[in-house]
């Protein structure tokens, strides 16, 4: 019998460090395969991003069609686009005992726990405002109005912080790693599915 897989969330401010964290987490040697979802989207493909691998890119009418369908755990409509979660493909992922990741947002997850209540939350925080500016800054790609802008929304990300059951301080990244893989190795331990994995052990145990 399969082991369903565990789905989590993680959410951050812009310049956290989320995705960096979960590509790391990623390239580990890990007993169960994981995954982060792709979401679907509204927007034209950049330059360089595949259809399925970066996004499942659609039309607003087939995303229209897939809401009122009850298709996402999740969507939200930014600058004009819209983006969402796929319900199926991310249960078809768990029941084959896939650990699934999903990079959203506070609002986001609000909208995952209200449908599935078990999902494992994780916000990623910066060690400090100062930090969090010095790392916007250091990008080089962003106006002073946009990098006022993105400070903004990180604290209005971060006034959300005791809705998650675990929180992660990025101030030195392989703690952090340290830190998000060992949550992920304590929901693969806990009892159901240690039970579940190990159905003829315990069974010749108690025989």
């Amino acid at each position: 019998m399969t082991t369903k897989g565990n789905l989590f969330i993680l959410s951050a401010p812009s310049g956290a460090g989320k995705s960096s964290l979960i590509s790391a987490l990623l390239k580990q040697a890990s007993p169960r395969a994981m995954q982060v979802s792709v979401s679907h989207t509204t927007r034209a493909p950049r330059p360089g991003e595949i259809d399925g691998q970066h996004y499942h890119f659609v039309t607003k009418e087939q995303f229209k069609n897939a809401i009122a369908e009850k298709h996402f755990y999740e969507y939200a409509e930014v600058f004009g686009n819209f983006y969402g979660t796929s319900e199926v493909a991310i249960d078809l992922q768990l029941a084959q005992g896939i650990d699934v990741f999903l990079d959203i947002d506070w609002q986001g997850a609000q909208q995952v726990r209200m449908k599935k209540p078990e999902v494992t939350t994780i916000f990623i925080s910066p060690p400090s405002k100062q930090e969090l500016e010095n790392r916007l800054r250091g990008r080089g790609q962003d106006s002073e109005a946009v990098i006022q802008d993105r400070m903004a929304q990180a604290q209005a990300e971060c006034s959300h912080y005791q809705e998650f059951d675990y929180i992660i301080i990025n101030d030195d990244f392989e703690q952090a790693l340290t830190d998000l893989t060992t949550i992920v190795n304590n929901q693969r331990l806990k009892r159901s599915q240690q039970a579940c994995r190990h159905q003829q052990l315990f069974a010749e145990l108690l025989a």
